[in-house]
C-alpha cells in the first residue's frame, strides 16, 4: 500500500515538475505573435471629391500604412521579450508605442471607411443624432467646430457611441491615446497636417469643411446600428 502512495506521491512530483518546466519553456520561447494586415482602400481615391488622388494615396501608404508596419515591429518585439527581466523602460516605451501604433491603425481605417458619400444620414442614426444633439444641423456645427480648433495642431475627431451613457457624443482627442473610455467610434475626422496640408496648406477649416459634404453614412450607420445593439 506504502509503495502505490509513494508511486502517486511521484507522479504528482513529476507532473508538477513537468508543469513547471513547460511554463519556462513557454516564457522563454516568448508569447505568440500577431501579425496585422494592411487593408485596401475601400474606395477609389481618384473620385474623392475635396481631397485629391496624390492626397489620399500618400495618407493612405505613408500614414496608415506606415502605423500596420510599426505595430507588426512592436508586436514582434514584445513577443520576444522576457517580461520578467526586461526593464521597466523597456516595457513602458514598448507598450506605449504598441498603443499609438494600434489606435493610428484602427483609427485610419475608420477615418477611410467615412469616406466617399453625400447627403445626410437617415433612419435610426438620424434620429439617434437629433435626439442626442438637438438635431443633424447642431450636431453639424459641433463636429466641424471641434476639427477647426485642431486645425494648426494635430489630432482627431470622433463621433462615437457611449455604451456608458447610452448617446452620441462627438470627443476630442489630441493623439492617438486619448479616446473615450468604452466609447466605440463610428466616424473619425483626422485633423493631422498629414490629412490635409498637400491640398488645402494651412486651410484646414477648408479640409473639414469639405469632409463634412462627403461623409458616406451608410458605413456609418452600420457601426451604429451593430454598438447601439451590443449590451
Amino acid at each position: 500500500m506504502a509503495a502505490i502512495q509513494n508511486r502517486r506521491d511521484f507522479i504528482a512530483i513529476a507532473a508538477g515538475a513537468t508543469l513547471v518546466a513547460t511554463a519556462a519553456d513557454a516564457l522563454a520561447q516568448g508569447a505568440p505573435k500577431t501579425e496585422y494586415a494592411i487593408k485596401k482602400l475601400p474606395f477609389d481615391p481618384s473620385k474623392i471629391k475635396g481631397l485629391s488622388e496624390k492626397l489620399l494615396v500618400s495618407h493612405y501608404e505613408n500614414n496608415y500604412s506606415g502605423a500596420v508596419k510599426r505595430l507588426n515591429a512592436i508586436t514582434s518585439q514584445l513577443a520576444g521579450l522576457d517580461m520578467a527581466t526586461a526593464p521597466v523602460f523597456v516595457v513602458n516605451g514598448l507598450k506605449r508605442e504598441e498603443l499609438i501604433a494600434t489606435n493610428s491603425m484602427i483609427i485610419h481605417e475608420l477615418y477611410f471607411d467615412g469616406l466617399g458619400g453625400e447627403g445626410d444620414p437617415k433612419g435610426a442614426l438620424a434620429e439617434q443624432i437629433a435626439k442626442d444633439f438637438g438635431s443633424l444641423a447642431r450636431w453639424k456645427t459641433e463636429f466641424a467646430a471641434v476639427g477647426k480648433a485642431l486645425g494648426g495642431g494635430s489630432g482627431w475627431v470622433l463621433l462615437a457611441w457611449s455604451p456608458h451613457d447610452k448617446k452620441l457624443i462627438n470627443t476630442w482627442a489630441a493623439d492617438h491615446t486619448m479616446t473615450l473610455a468604452g466609447g466605440r467610434p463610428i466616424l473619425a475626422l483626422d485633423m493631422y497636417e498629414h490629412a490635409y496640408a498637400m491640398d488645402y496648406g494651412a486651410k484646414a477649416a477648408s479640409y473639414v469643411d469639405s469632409f463634412m459634404q462627403g461623409v458616406r453614412w451608410d458605413n456609418v450607420a452600420g457601426l451604429y446600428e451593430r454598438y447601439s445593439k451590443q449590451a
